[in-house]
């Protein structure tokens, strides 16, 4: 089963020549090494690369583990060298390295190579490839497979696909599992395994019983807007969990996106052009992890549906918040109030800027009214849609609002501008 993933490749592609250390970055398990070690390659040697012009190490690969060290590392690169020809060094997985940004400085002194990288954590992208090499690197941040990609290797309806991929989500290899329960199974030793494990050793979690609540609660509050205030105040009622603070909860919060497990959406005043300071939401980047930890419990469609829609926003390279509409308003006895109206996503992308609401059904006029009331709030002249579940026809209504099926917006990449 192979799976191009034309998007991130196309994004190497483009990258080539500019002189930076290409870095690859994404969730565990997501597919990055494959994109490096064989869908890249694959591209170097149809380009006419020679093969011994490409030097690959798999730092995860026990049979290397000498190459940890970084002068064996650099001794191992320079003796593949042979001579002044240009050379691509792809190196999988390069954080596992000691003073692994020496090394790639020191790479970078060579006038004939083009290095790519890969790494699982943002703060080995924040922390130390960003800041030592400013200017000087290329990130390429991947994603679990989009529905797109999904659907090239599902064979189904695509109705079950998408209801597929929201249980179980995007890691190439959930498409492999025949059954639920190897699905399920798969997911949760990848969770506990890679996932968990990583983060206990990197942080050294002094509360681990308190840490995987955590995580849960963030799973259960998808589309919810909350902090990590708010969420302290759940462990006080909670008897068997130590009481922590909104501190402790916010360095654990942090933990969790560093892992790329999941994104923070902060909320956006739309008429008064402004970052609301709290709360936020929180996304995961891998549906089927959020619904493991959950033990596939709590399957909203609704907030599941609007997880899909925000990560497919974040594949296509918008940066995504929530929106927020302050409006005054009439209530039942004639006074005026102020209220807030939500939009679930403001998608902004250099001059494009989309507002796109998730709306898993819309079975009543009424029901069409309210989810539509927010964009309708909205003055601007960006392009407004509505997302559905629903099985319905492309359609614009007299206010401009674009109203699209949910897999027709996933499949087609000019979606937005239908």
């Amino acid at each position: 089963m192979e799976i191009l993933r034309p998007t991130y490749l196309q994004q190497l592609i483009e990258a080539q020549g500019d002189g930076n250390i290409k870095v690859i970055s994404g969730l565990r398990r997501c597919g990055k090494s494959y994109l490096l070690k064989r869908l890249f390659k694959n591209h170097l040697l149809e380009s006419g690369i020679p093969g011994d012009h490409i030097i690959l190490v798999d730092l995860e690969n026990r049979r290397n583990s000498a190459l940890l060290d970084p002068d064996r590392l650099l001794d191992h690169i320079d003796a593949a060298m042979a001579d002044d020809d240009q050379y691509f060094i792809l190196l999988d997985e390069i954080q596992r390295v000691d003073e692994f940004t020496d090394v790639l400085a020191t790479l970078l002194l060579k006038d004939n190579v083009e290095v790519y990288v890969t790494g699982s954590n943002s703060k080995f992208l924040s922390s130390d490839i960003v800041t030592e090499f400013r200017g000087r690197s290329t990130e390429i941040h991947m994603y679990p497979l989009s529905f797109a990609e999904y659907l090239t290797a599902y064979d189904g309806p695509e109705n079950t696909a998408f209801l597929e991929y929201m249980y179980y989500g995007g890691l190439p290899l959930i498409l492999r599992q025949a059954t639920h329960q190897k699905k399920a199974a798969y997911l949760n030793k990848v969770y506990k395994t890679v996932y968990l494990k990583d983060i206990y050793e990197r942080h050294k979690i002094e509360y681990p019983a308190e840490f995987e609540e955590l995580v849960k609660v963030l799973s259960s509050s998808i589309g919810s807007p909350t902090n990590p205030t708010n969420l302290a105040n759940t462990f006080k009622s909670k008897k068997h969990l130590k009481e922590i603070t909104d501190k402790t909860v916010a360095t654990y919060i942090s933990y969790i996106e560093d892992a790329f497990i999941i994104e923070k959406a902060e909320r956006y005043d739309i008429k008064g052009k402004d970052y609301i300071d709290s709360p936020f939401k929180y996304y995961f980047q891998d549906l089927g992890i959020r619904n493991t930890m959950l033990s596939f419990r709590q399957m909203e469609e609704t907030h599941m549906m609007e997880n899909v829609i925000y990560n497919e926003l974040k594949v296509r390279g918008f940066s995504v918040d929530v929106g927020v509409v302050p409006v005054r308003v009439k209530d039942l006895d004639g006074n005026i109030v102020r209220r807030q109206y939500e939009v679930d996503f403001v998608a902004n992308k250099g001059s494009q800027r989309y507002y796109v609401q998730s709306a898993w059904r819309m079975p009543t006029e009424d029901k069409e009214e309210q989810e539509g009331r927010s964009l309708r709030s909205i003055s601007d002249s960006f392009k407004k849609i509505i997302v559905t579940a629903d099985n319905v026809l492309l359609k614009r209504d007299e206010s401009g609002i674009v109203t699209i099926p949910v897999i027709q917006f996933l499949k087609d990449p000019g979606s937005l501008d239908l």
